[in-house]
C-alpha cells in the first residue's frame, strides 16, 4: 500500500474544499431556497407592518384618553372655580347682611339712646321752668 504523499495530499485538500464551495454555491443559487428566504421576508414585513399598526393604535388610543382625562380636569376644574365663587358670592352675601343688621341694631340703639336723651332733656327742661 502506497502512502499518500505531500503533493496528493494538497491535491485531495484542494478537491475538498472546491467540492466544499461548489456545494455552498449550490445551496446559496437554489431557486426554492431564494423562495424560501422571499417568503420569510414577506412574513417579517407582514409582522413588523402590523406591529406598527397596533404601535399607532395604542398610541391614539394614549392619545384618545390623554385628551379624556384633560377634558375631565377642565371640567372638574371649572366646576370647582364655579363653586368657590358660589361660595365666596354667598359668604360676601352674608357679610353684607351681617353689616346691614350690625347697622340696622347700631341705628335702633343710637335712636333708642337719642330717646333717651331727648327725654333727660325734657325732663330737665320741665325742671327748671
Amino acid at each position: 500500500m502506497k502512502l499518500p504523499d505531500f503533493s496528493d495530499r494538497i491535491s485531495a485538500a484542494r478537491d475538498a474544499k472546491k467540492a466544499l464551495i461548489e456545494r455552498a454555491r449550490a445551496i446559496a443559487e437554489d431557486p426554492e431556497r431564494l423562495e424560501r428566504q422571499k417568503a420569510r421576508e414577506q412574513v417579517i414585513t407582514a409582522r413588523n407592518a402590523r406591529a406598527a399598526e397596533r404601535k399607532a393604535a395604542e398610541e391614539a388610543r394614549r392619545a384618545h384618553e390623554a385628551a379624556e382625562k384633560a377634558a375631565r380636569e377642565a371640567a372638574e376644574a371649572a366646576a370647582r372655580e364655579a363653586a368657590r365663587l358660589a361660595e365666596e358670592e354667598a359668604r360676601a352675601q352674608r357679610m353684607a347682611r351681617r353689616a346691614q343688621s350690625a347697622a340696622e341694631e347700631e341705628a335702633e340703639r343710637e335712636a333708642i339712646l337719642a330717646a333717651r336723651r331727648a327725654g333727660r332733656k325734657a325732663r330737665k327742661r320741665k325742671g327748671k321752668r
